[in-house]
């Protein structure tokens, strides 16, 4: 942590940062400009997985110089717990027709794959002209389904962390750095 950054509050639930607000800023730049270049001048249709990739796909889309369309799914694999709990639930589906046209999946993280491959599946039976990945993390060590994402923000050891839009029971999103919660916090028994 640098000592001339304010910290927020919540930094004191963190064992450690992991990711910095800064590197994630710089992170960002270089994934917009990738995902530009993968994609030519072709228009984009973003699917971001929300609540967890809301910050995410804010900062990335703006980061992306082509034309955007922008749509979100719900999904919950989570709820108030650390570790997945099977199989993830959909709550809320696309909107936009994807029939035709390039998809760029993002998500906060990407750890069984669980989600990611049942998400693109869904994708993939609307007919659409490609579909690829970006997860702002990648825990490899969590991975139960065979599954990588086309553009990946960065490797994470299997830890469970919070902040920038990855939460524990809907707190710490508001963050601006990824760090590790403190695993006395991980599940507090006035939060169940």
């Amino acid at each position: 942590m640098a000592n001339s950054v304010t910290l927020h509050p919540a930094h004191a639930d963190l064992d450690s940062i992991l990711v910095t607000e800064e590197s994630i800023k710089r992170r960002i730049r270089k994934l917009g400009t990738d995902v530009a270049a993968a994609y030519g001048d072709e228009e984009i249709t973003v699917v971001s997985i929300i609540n967890g990739a809301i910050l995410f796909t804010a900062d990335l889309v703006r980061a992306i110089a082509n034309p955007i369309r922008l749509d979100c799914i719900r999904i919950s694999s989570y709820r108030n717990e650390t570790k997945s709990l099977g199989k993830p639930q959909l709550f809320h589906s696309l909107t936009l027709d994807v029939a035709n046209r390039h998809v760029l999946l993002i998500d906060d993280i990407l750890d069984t794959g669980k989600t990611l491959s049942m998400v693109v599946g869904l994708i993939q039976k609307q007919s659409p002209a490609s579909v690829k990945t970006c997860v702002l993390l990648d825990k490899k060590g969590r991975r139960e389904v065979a599954f990588e994402a086309d553009f990946v923000g960065f490797q994470i050891p299997d830890k469970f962390v919070v902040g920038y839009g990855l939460d524990f029971a809907e707190r710490y999103r508001n963050l601006p750095c990824i760090g590790v919660l403190k695993p006395h916090l991980q599940n507090p028994p006035e939060w169940a």
